[in-house]
């Protein structure tokens, strides 16, 4: 069962660079159909709604990682809630690099500098990886948190 994630911003591990060729940058607002489209199409519609809100804010509350012009993965943070890291995701055929924990960790430093001091994974997916990377603990009787009963379609 899915729990929420407590993060300490304030004793974060530094972020890793990104490797040679792969670009980590906040995306852009003539983007955002394209990328839309992209996190629908590899993850889910509900996703990608999600993604929709991050150019409420300048910069994007959203990190994208691209190679040439591929999309490898995407992480949003201050969108589903105040201080909430999520949704993210890396593709598939580019998982076991690194990608993830690179989209994490920029995140969470985006979330430090705003002058957050903890942030909440809601409905943390792996949480192992989760705990394994960054100063963090599972918040107790956290399910299902903030998200409510999904609407019928």
């Amino acid at each position: 069962m899915p729990a929420d994630i407590l993060v300490k911003l304030y004793q974060l591990p530094p972020c890793p660079a990104a490797p040679d060729g792969v670009v980590l940058r906040h995306p852009m607002p003539h983007e955002r159909g394209a990328m839309r489209m992209w996190i629908s199409r590899e993850f889910s519609d509900g996703w990608a709604d999600e993604f929709d809100t991050v150019f409420r804010s300048m910069p994007p509350s959203a990190w994208v990682l691209q190679r040439g012009g591929e999309l490898l993965g995407f992480a949003c943070y201050d969108v589903t809630a105040r201080g909430f890291f999520g949704p993210t995701g890396v593709k598939e055929s580019e998982q076991g690099q690194g990608f993830g924990r690179l989209l994490l960790l920029a995140s969470m430093h985006a979330l430090h500098q705003l002058g957050y001091a903890y942030a909440i994974i809601g409905s943390a997916g792996p949480v192992d990886f989760y705990l394994r990377t960054l100063p963090a603990m599972l918040i107790p009787d956290s399910h299902p948190g903030i998200y409510p009963q999904p609407v019928d379609k």
